[in-house]
């Protein structure tokens, strides 16, 4: 059997290489998911993915299982709650914009039926984009998709939420498939 072959971002750390194998770039149209990326991507502003990825089951857990819901009607004691837990990236700022990020996912939800609708009508056809790169450092980090996406989310109040953060977002939950072409885990 030929030996598997990964994108080389991920490197050795074997949670990196379960994020990549199991997650990365696969197509997620739940908005529970997307509204965990949302978090998680945002909280990573700044910072190495492999941090938050070794902190998720913290932020899972202070923020109610990534129920937009709850975390909508967090208050300000939840909030300083959450800032005394050393398992989180305790920026204020970001724990702020988680809770008013809550608010307007709910927001754009209604407004498009789901989370997943409103992303996907930034895509071409609705549908993701697979891309052929040869070599990850082709990978751009931003694009022309994730530019008006954070543009129009800026503009509806999102915080921690740029292009670069967002293409992120895109590639977590494979709006965007930028696995090279000869990784094992492109299309599975």
């Amino acid at each position: 059997m030929s030996e598997l072959k990964r994108c080389h971002w991920c490197g050795t750390d074997e949670l990196y290489i379960k994020y990549h194998d199991e997650e990365w770039g696969k197509e997620v149209h739940d908005d529970k998911v997307l509204f965990e990326f949302l978090i998680l991507e945002s909280a990573q502003a700044g910072l190495s993915w492999i941090t938050i990825l070794r902190k998720r089951e913290n932020y899972r857990r202070l923020f109610a299982d990534f129920d937009a819901q709850t975390v909508a009607n967090f208050t300000e004691a939840d909030v300083e709650r959450i800032l005394q837990d050393p398992g989180i990236i305790r920026n204020r700022l970001k724990v702020l914009a988680a809770v008013n990020n809550a608010k307007l996912f709910l927001a754009v939800q209604k407004e498009f039926g789901s989370f997943d609708s409103y992303l996907y009508s930034f895509m071409p056809d609705g549908k993701p984009i697979v891309n052929n790169f040869t070599d990850s450092q082709q990978v751009p980090a931003t694009s022309k998709i994730s530019d008006a996406i954070a543009k129009d989310m800026k503009k509806r109040g999102f915080k921690f939420f740029g292009s670069t953060i967002c293409y992120a977002h895109m590639q977590a939950t494979g709006m965007v498939n930028d696995h090279v072409l000869d990784c094992s885990f492109r299309l599975r």
